[in-house]
C-alpha cells in the first residue's frame, strides 16, 4: 500500500474510501465495556468517530431500551460484529440476523479460537469470510498478523482486513510492528488495525505504519476519563497519519549536530 506524501494545506487526513463509501473519520469505535449510555455517547462525540461497532449478541433484542436505542443512527454508521462467536457457522447466523434487523449489509466478522487469547480461529474466519461475501455482505474482518491469512482474505473479497496490533482488550499496544508492514505492503484493500490499543501513541504507531485506520474499544472504555482519551485518540491518529506522509529522518547510530559548526568562535 503506497503512502502519497501530504499537502501543506491540508489541516486533516484526507477521507476514508471504503467499500464504496466515504467516511471523515478514519478512527472506529466500539460500544462495549462503557459504564453507563452518557459517557458511551460522550466518548463517541469526542472521538469524532463516524463507524461505531456493535456486538449483536449482546444486545438485549427484548427489551426496546437496549444498545441500540442509544445510538444515533443518522450521526453514525452502525457496524454489527459477530464478538463472541467460537466458529464459522455462528458468525455468520449472527450476520443473518443483523441483516434481518434492518441494519444492512455491513459486518465486522470474528470468528475467535479460544476464550482465554481471543485470537481469531483462522480456517474458521476465511470459510465464513467466503460464505458472507457470496452472499452479498461487505465484510471487514478481524484477522491475526499473518501476511498470508491476509493476503487469502483479501483473495476472499473482504472489503478490509483487519490485523490485531495485539490480543483483544490488552492494552499491550502495536507488538508486531514486521508482519503489520508486510501486510500494509502487499494488500491493496484498506488495512485498519485492530484490537490491542491501551493509549494514543499505540494509534500513532498504526497510523505512521501506514494504516488506513483504527479500530478500538477498551482504550477508551477502559480509561479513567473515556472522553479524555478519546479526544487523545481522535488527535493520536491525525498526528500518525501526517507523520506516515511527511517522511521521517533517517536513524543515525551517533549525534548529528541541528545548527553548522563551521565558522563556530573560537574554531
Amino acid at each position: 500500500m503506497n503512502i502519497e506524501p501530504t499537502c501543506i494545506t491540508e489541516t486533516k487526513p484526507t477521507p476514508l474510501e471504503l467499500g464504496g463509501k466515504t467516511f471523515r473519520s478514519r478512527l472506529m469505535v466500539g460500544t462495549g465495556k462503557y459504564a453507563d449510555h452518557q459517557t458511551m455517547n460522550a466518548a463517541l462525540e469526542a472521538s469524532g468517530c463516524e463507524i461505531v461497532t456493535v456486538a449483536i449478541r449482546r444486545v438485549d433484542l427484548s427489551n426496546s431500551d437496549n444498545l441500540l436505542s442509544h445510538l444515533d443512527r443518522e450521526r453514525y454508521f452502525l457496524l454489527p460484529n459477530t464478538a463472541g462467536c467460537f466458529n464459522a457457522e455462528d458468525a455468520i447466523r449472527v450476520c443473518h440476523l443483523s441483516r434481518e434487523l434492518g441494519l444492512g449489509d455491513w459486518v465486522k466478522l470474528e470468528v475467535l479460537g479460544d476464550h482465554k487469547t481471543l485470537l481469531p480461529d483462522p480456517i474458521g474466519t476465511l470459510e465464513a469470510c467466503q460464505s458472507l461475501v457470496s452472499e452479498g455482505f461487505k465484510v471487514m474482518v478481524y484477522t491475526s498478523d499473518d501476511p498470508v491469512l491476509a493476503l487469502r482474505l483479501q483473495d476472499a473479497g473482504a472489503t478490509s482486513v483487519m490485523p490485531a496490533g495485539s490480543p483483544i482488550g490488552s492494552g499491550q499496544g502495536i507488538l508486531n510492528r514486521n508482519n503489520l508492514s508486510i501486510i500494509l505492503e502487499q494488500l491493496e484493500v484498506p488495512v485498519i488495525i485492530d484490537a490491542g490499543v491501551g493509549t494514543a501513541s499505540d494509534v500513532t504507531i498504526a497510523m505512521e505504519l501506514g494504516a488506513e485506520g483504527v479500530l478500538l474499544n477498551t482504550g477508551i472504555a477502559g480509561a479513567r476519563d473515556p472522553v479524555a482519551m478519546a479526544h487523545a485518540m481522535r488527535n493520536a491518529l491525525d498526528a500518525g497519519w501526517f507523520a506516515a506522509r511527511a517522511g521521517r529522518i533517517q536513524k543515525r547510530r551517533y549525534a548529528q549536530a541541528s545548527s553548522p559548526t563551521e565558522g563556530v568562535l573560537g574554531e
